[in-house]
């Protein structure tokens, strides 16, 4: 058995997961918004894990961004910037006493998947995480890999492709606002819907009037489902996964992966993709599942 911990902006969600996945406990509190307070609750939920099995357990942590390999100190956390540019790893490591294994949230997610998740049939697995931000994880042979710089995945930091920032009349000197992340996810959604048209609606507002056939929202999704489907071109042409697994707030709202499927073989070079596009076994739990996974010889 071992221990999963799942820090994320508004919780800390905690499972036990046996080697064949199942699951022995599963719990969550809300995350403190304190570096020092996080150290010690999970600390606290590690200590009352071991006494409630009464074993030693190793554990897992997964979190937004990435510990920097050259300076070991978390990098690309905007959402929880009580992390950022700081050695949690090292630090959590201390606090417990033993070895701790932390990693990407989106990381996380597509291990869980390609484990023993949606992904579990594919070699090379590709998790796409559409939430207020675009994160991802690239899983090959049930293995995370994340690059010499601890970045592999993040496509949604990528700059939005040509046609489609054309498309849009983008004219920025920002180059943040011309990343994918700005035109796909949850906050980049609702900034642009609202400005173009003076509403003030929620991500799953807009969606929820796509599917009531508003012409405003109608006409902003299949400008995202083109964004989307140009932004996932680029991705097949350099890794050319055997599949895609879609996480998040945003990808719960989407109920036309097959159209967006279909859109993608426009832009791959030789107009052919047979690769899947998939929803997650796990949903949310993958993240906390994978972090489960880390340190397993067999995973990582």
């Amino acid at each position: 058995m071992q221990i999963g911990i799942d820090v994320g902006a508004t919780k800390i969600e905690s499972v036990v997961l046996e080697e064949d996945g199942n699951e022995k406990h599963r719990s969550r509190t809300d995350c403190p918004k304190d570096y020092l307070s996080i150290i010690s609750t999970i600390k606290d939920i590690h200590r009352n894990l071991e006494k409630e099995f009464q074993k030693e357990l190793p554990i897992g942590v997964c979190h937004p961004g990435i510990h920097s390999p050259q300076t070991g100190l978390v990098k690309n956390a905007p959402n929880c910037y009580w992390l950022e540019k700081k050695p949690f790893q090292s630090d959590l490591r201390k606090a417990l006493g033993k070895e701790v294994f932390c990693e990407n949230d989106g990381n996380c997610f597509a291990l869980s998947e390609a484990i023993d998740g949606a992904g579990k049939h594919y070699k090379i697995v590709y998790g796409i995480i559409l939430g207020s931000g675009a994160g991802g994880g690239l899983v090959i042979d049930k293995q995370i890999v994340s690059g010499p710089n601890g970045v592999a995945g993040e496509w949604g930091h990528n700059q939005i492709p040509y046609f489609a920032a054309k498309k849009e009349n983008f004219n920025s000197n920002n180059a943040r606002e011309a990343e994918v992340e700005s035109f796909i996810s949850g906050l980049g959604i609702a900034k642009r819907f609202n400005k173009i048209y003076g509403k003030n609606l929620k991500t799953n507002e807009i969606f929820e009037l796509n599917r009531k056939h508003d012409l405003d929202a109608e006409r902003f999704i299949d400008e995202f489902k083109l964004n989307l489907a140009m932004s996932l071109s680029v991705i097949i042409n350099i890794l050319d996964p055997d599949a895609f697994v879609f996480g998040g707030g945003v990808s719960n709202e989407i109920d036309f992966l097959s159209e967006i499927e279909s859109m993608v073989k426009k832009f791959v070079i030789g107009k052919e993709y047979d690769g899947v596009f998939l929803k997650p076994k796990y949903g949310d739990a993958s993240g906390v599942r994978g972090a489960a996974r880390l340190g397993r010889r067999t995973t990582y």
